[in-house]
């Protein structure tokens, strides 16, 4: 224990617990499988947005060319299709699995944990969901 300064103590007060202290056991590998997810999902995140980055702006011209043919031309390859639509899902899956571990680090009430977490999700569904949606219906040939 340390010696209290002037009449105050440093130690934390023993209703507080600290983050990522153990709340229940379990025996699901979930948590592995999670942390496996967020270091292999990082790493291919780093190709395809490096890539994305390079063939955006050095190859193809740079920012300037950036537009709506730009974009139709680009979507109109699977290929492209592919590549955006991994880069947004994987995002999401890592962003989200990020955050979801900082909910539980955190939040103390397992109610707020449960409308945090379901909150999260169902953001997580929205963008993937009209993300994918936008990737293979979008339209070229817009008429005003």
């Amino acid at each position: 224990m340390s010696a209290p300064v002037l009449g105050k103590s440093y130690d934390r007060p023993a209703s507080l617990d600290a983050p990522r202290s153990p709340r229940a056991k379990s025996n699901s590998n979930f948590e592995k499988y999670a942390w496996l997810f967020m270091r292999f999902s990082g790493l291919l995140l780093i190709v395809l947005v490096l890539g994305h980055m390079f063939i955006m702006l050095m190859i193809d011209g740079g920012v300037k060319r950036l537009n709506f043919g730009f974009v139709a031309g680009r979507w109109a390859s699977p290929f492209w299709q592919l590549w955006d639509l991994t880069m947004l899902w994987l995002a999401q899956l890592h962003g989200g699995n990020g955050l979801r571990t900082v909910i539980d680090d955190y939040a103390r009430n397992d109610s707020t944990r449960f409308w945090l977490k379901t909150i999260l999700v169902v953001s997580m569904i929205l963008v993937m969901g009209v993300g994918t949606y936008v990737i293979f219906t979008f339209d070229p040939n817009i008429t005003g």
